[in-house]
């Protein structure tokens, strides 16, 4: 493993515990390759630390910490090990946890000490005197084995409520034993940005040392309590990637970053890397397993997407009206919802955005505006489905509908079977390039074996389709009528290995519905493939 050398600049520090505080997230496992690989995403990112996990405490995170010297080349990271101060009535030096952090290799040491009176007395069952001392040794213990050591004051702020005075005796006892940094931690995740403020504020003023925050996000108020003790005086934040953590999860490293750069005018990154804060975001929400917040600031898909024809108009004038700053600063896009509330601005916008010229056609584009609300009536939704939206304003704009096969119909079959079982069969007849074709496939489901059907008929015409994927399926029952005698919308999301996209369909029963997105996503994607259309 290298590490990089002291920065030059060491004022400001963003710490990232996603690899031991984030994956404490319900739903996470993360293995070691997952750790490995986020170590990298976020070591390119450019934060000042990130924090591994507990050596010696799980076994999986000892092996991090032993593959990461051999298997990662840090350029703008150190990489953390985090423990707790020596047991009571001990040495540090013989604490075996405390070897443990020592020989996991890590440059930097995080320590968890308690600064919540009751803690000590229930949980640790010492003295509050003992305590400080745990503190003091561990510290200066680790810091003449030449670690730069970091102190968690576990409960900080609850702590402080209690007993003021013990809190900050916490805080000096790790500073002036060498630490480096002691982070004030809100535990519990109760406190608000005022509060927040105003202690971090009184402990800086009253102990000298250098502080830092960790917020969990109990009260939704996480990264604006990060950035109250900011304002107070704190020069290091901790945070996880998308917010993982446990319970309600931790304060967001990408908004926490993207105010940091952004509106308080503090480089914390490397040149450059701010515009990377999307693909990152995403990318180790792929490695966990979760899908990405569409609705997360600054890196969310709707981050910045509009949908309101107001909005829109003034959009269109000047994007800075409705947009707090440039997605591409953060590495997004500006993105126009089409919807029953679009109007002329947001058919124009979207049409840009789609790379397809209407010329400034007021005729063209009320006539697409009327279309979308008329079909939006009946219960399509544009905003989810960019592709159905696409090839209804192409059939517009182009004054023909693109048709790569021509339906002459298709059924499917549901067959209930005596051992319980179900048999799935569909049958599509159409024509493609002149040719009549009639295909009958099997499937998991009537809808599947229609998907396989069509793709029996068309592949052999068409072999581009062969890399098409359906992604996501989803069935909403319109309002309007009741039971089965409702209006069914589906929505299919689509994929070809390089991008993805939505089509809808609705119809009175969800066989017809699924239908008529199947045959959008087909469509789309030979469009996307650059195929010319014959029918």
């Amino acid at each position: 493993m290298t590490t990089k050398a002291k920065p030059t600049d060491d004022s400001f520090h963003v710490f990232d515990t996603t690899l031991r505080d984030g994956a404490q997230r319900e739903g996470i496992n993360l293995t070691v390759a997952d750790k490995l690989t986020i170590a990298r995403h976020l070591d390119d990112f450019g934060v000042g630390f990130i924090e591994g996990g507990w050596p010696g405490a799980n076994p999986r995170d000892t092996e991090f910490f032993a593959r990461a010297r051999q298997e990662i080349e840090f350029r703008n990271a150190e990489l953390v090990a985090f423990g707790a101060t020596r047991r009571a009535g001990g040495k540090a030096a013989e604490d075996p946890q405390v070897k443990a952090l020592l020989e996991s290799g890590a440059p930097v040491i995080t320590l968890v000490a308690k600064s919540h009176d009751r803690h000590v007395e229930l949980a640790l069952r010492t003295t509050l005197e003992e305590n400080l001392e745990m503190v003091r040794d561990t510290v200066s213990h680790l810091v003449a084995q030449g670690r730069r050591v970091f102190v968690d004051c576990e409960h900080f702020f609850d702590g402080y409520r209690a007993n003021a005075e013990y809190a900050k005796a916490v805080v000096r006892a790790a500073s002036e034993a060498g630490a480096d940094v002691v982070i004030l931690c809100d535990t519990n995740g109760g406190m608000l940005p005022a509060q927040i403020q105003a202690v971090v504020a009184t402990v800086l003023a009253d102990t000298g040392a250098r502080l830092g925050i960790h917020a969990q996000d109990d009260t939704g108020c996480a990264v604006a309590n990060t950035l109250a003790a900011v304002d107070a005086g704190a020069t290091h934040v901790q945070c996880t990637a998308n917010g993982y953590g446990e319970r309600v999860g931790n304060a967001n490293l990408f908004p926490v970053v993207a105010a940091l750069e952004l509106k308080y005018g503090k480089q914390v990154l490397p040149e450059g890397a701010l515009a990377d804060m999307t693909r990152v975001s995403h990318a180790i929400a792929e490695v966990v397993n979760l899908t990405p917040s569409t609705h997360q600031p600054y890196v969310g898909v709707s981050a910045f997407a509009h949908k309101a024809g107001l909005h829109a108009s003034a959009i269109k004038v000047d994007p800075d009206l409705y947009q707090h700053i440039d997605p591409a600063l953060v590495g997004n896009t500006m993105r126009m919802l089409v919807s029953d509330m679009a109007g002329r601005a947001s058919i124009e916008l979207k049409s840009v955005e789609l790379g397809i010229d209407l010329g400034g056609d007021r005729e063209l584009i009320g006539r697409v505006v009327e279309r979308v609300k008329e079909r939006e009536l009946r219960g399509y939704t544009y905003e989810a489905a960019d592709a159905s939206f696409e090839l209804l304003l192409r059939a517009e704009a182009e004054g023909r509908v693109r048709r790569y096969f021509r339906i002459e119909s298709w059924r499917a079959i549901v067959e209930d079977r005596p051992d319980g079982t179900h048999a799935n069969e569909a049958t599509v007849k159409l024509w493609a390039k002149g040719e009549r074709i009639v295909a009958t496939a099997e499937g998991n489901g009537p809808v599947n074996a229609l998907d396989r059907a069509l793709r029996v008929a068309l592949e052999r015409i068409y072999p581009q389709l062969a890399k098409l994927e359906l992604m996501d399926y989803k069935v909403r029952i319109l309002e309007g009528r009741t039971g089965t005698d409702s209006t069914t919308r589906v929505l299919i999301t689509t994929g070809d290995g390089t991008a993805d996209w939505s089509t809808v369909g609705v119809a009175e029963n969800i066989i017809a519905a699924s239908w008529q997105a199947l045959e959008d996503a087909y469509t789309f994607g030979l469009l996307r493939a650059g195929v010319e259309p014959t029918e």
